[in-house]
């Protein structure tokens, strides 16, 4: 295998080179994180599982941040940050609970329906305009997701509706995102998720506390620790490159899912959970296609 450096592709810079592997990392960082909440789903109680992510993410982002707290922790909007992080916090205890019933494909899967949904939501709730093209995208993605899911069928089961509520409350969180604007900085945004969601978990946390074992507190720490990283690579991605450039790489943590399901667990998706995946990754595409295109002629697809 040759070291040598492979020759620039037209258009490609190379601050856009790292922020595609910056997001790569970023999703793979999440998925993995995903892929260890599942290993302890199983013998503890979902909502410590959440309480991991949040109380180590809360204090690596707190000492990642440490000299700037004061300034970050400064917000216009209170309020808006509460609504956005309990949205934030409904989306991983569904996503998390999914884990116990569903395989990491799956439910990967499923949520993954949470781009098409902000495009519903943008136009219901914060009244932006959509064109046929994009509501056909947005049909073609829930018939993936009935495919995945066959209610009706066998293999149903309400457990699968968790990723698909999952993706509705995360769909809640970025149009809270995106109503806020760049009206604060990105680590004002993070310190509240991870500060209100910690509180939230905690003050739950003494009726279902269950003691953990030695041997899983390595994977409780990492859950949080790849939380953090995850984040931090996801920030400096957009950081490098434009969104409307790295955004369908997100679509990668379909394979991610897949290949850690696979290694860890055994699970590989069936053909129809893969032929339901591929169409709403296609119409997950489409409409990021639709909306750029929208955004660069300033007029509506």
């Amino acid at each position: 295998m040759s070291l040598a450096s492979p020759p620039a592709t037209p258009g490609l810079t190379g601050a856009t080179a790292r922020g595609i592997l910056m997001m790569l990392l970023a999703v793979l960082g999440m998925t993995a994180m995903d892929a260890a909440a599942k290993e302890l789903i199983g013998r503890y109680p979902t909502l410590q599982v959440v309480w991991a992510r949040y109380i180590f993410q809360t204090l690596g982002v707190a000492l990642w941040q440490a000299r700037h707290l004061r300034r970050i922790l400064r917000t216009a909007h209170p309020w808006l940050h509460v609504l956005r992080s309990l949205c934030q916090l409904g989306a991983t205890m569904c996503f998390f609970a999914s884990l116990r019933f569903v395989g990491l494909a799956t439910a990967t899967a499923i949520a993954d329906m949470s781009p098409i949904l902000i495009t519903l939501g943008a136009a219901l709730i914060l009244r932006e305009r959509i064109g046929p093209r994009r509501i056909a995208g947005v049909t073609v993605a829930f018939i993936g997701a009935l495919i995945i899911i066959r209610p009706g069928s066998s293999v149903f089961s309400l457990a699968a509706l968790l990723p698909l509520a999952a993706a509705t409350c995360f769909a809640g969180y970025a149009l809270i995102t995106r109503y806020i604007g760049a009206r604060e900085p990105v680590w004002t945004a993070l310190i509240y998720a991870t500060m209100i969601g910690s509180a939230t978990t905690t003050a739950l946390l003494p009726g279902v506390w269950q003691p953990i074992a030695w041997g899983d507190l390595p994977i409780f720490v990492l859950i949080g620790s790849l939380g953090v990283v995850a984040q931090v690579f996801m920030i400096r991605a957009y950081s490098l490159a434009e969104a409307s450039v790295i955004a369908p790489f997100g679509q990668a943590d379909l394979i991610f899912a897949a290949m850690l399901g696979l290694v860890f667990f055994g699970e590989f998706p069936d053909g129809w959970t893969i032929v339901g995946a591929l169409v709403i990754a296609g119409a997950g595409l489409y409409v990021w296609h639709r909306e750029t295109r929208a955004a660069r002629a300033g007029q509506d697809g």
